[in-house]
């Protein structure tokens, strides 16, 4: 048998608001109230908010999207004057990444979690990608081949948003 994730818990101050942002900003279904938790299906998985009390620890979830369901998330997140930077270590504020071809850009949840949507898997582009990853960047294809996700807070394929810069880079 093959083994996937099937759930993890989210903490959140209130989890039926913290779920009910995360799939209107995604544009997925209402979340479903089972028990304790409010639960939004991602795929074959599912992210089950739950109620937490006192200080909630920061985590980081990834969504990996299509071209037009970055441009549907974007919109939502621009709409919601939303914070977004182009790097985990929110450091390139309004602005995208277009890292392995793809394009990628961060974002916090009501919670403190920080949410990130990217069209290509991290390290998917390869090492000779103009704008790999930066984590991949200086590593030989050999060594990273079958690895598809990182982070680092370097900013190589940054990108602003203003206008046009939105859109992929033709």
């Amino acid at each position: 048998m093959a083994i996937r994730l099937n759930h993890t818990i989210v903490a959140a101050h209130d989890n039926e608001a913290g779920a009910k942002f995360l799939s209107e900003i995604l544009g997925l279904p209402a979340p479903s109230i089972i028990g304790p938790f409010a639960v939004v299906p991602v795929c074959d998985t599912s992210l089950d908010f739950v109620t937490a009390d006192g200080e909630i620890t920061s985590q980081h979830y990834a969504f990996l999207v299509d071209e037009r369901e970055f441009d549907e998330v974007f919109d939502r997140i621009r709409e919601r004057r939303l914070t977004y930077w182009a790097d985990p270590g929110r450091r390139e504020r309004d602005k995208i990444n277009t890292w392995d071809g793809g394009r990628g850009v961060y974002f916090d949840d009501p919670n403190g979690h920080l949410l990130e949507i990217i069209t290509r898997p991290y390290g998917s582009g390869g090492t000779t990608s103009s704008r790999s990853h930066p984590l991949f960047a200086g590593a030989s294809s050999d060594d990273h081949k079958d690895r598809r996700s990182g982070h680092s807070s370097k900013t190589s394929g940054v990108v602003a948003t203003e206008e046009q810069s939105d859109r992929r880079e033709e």
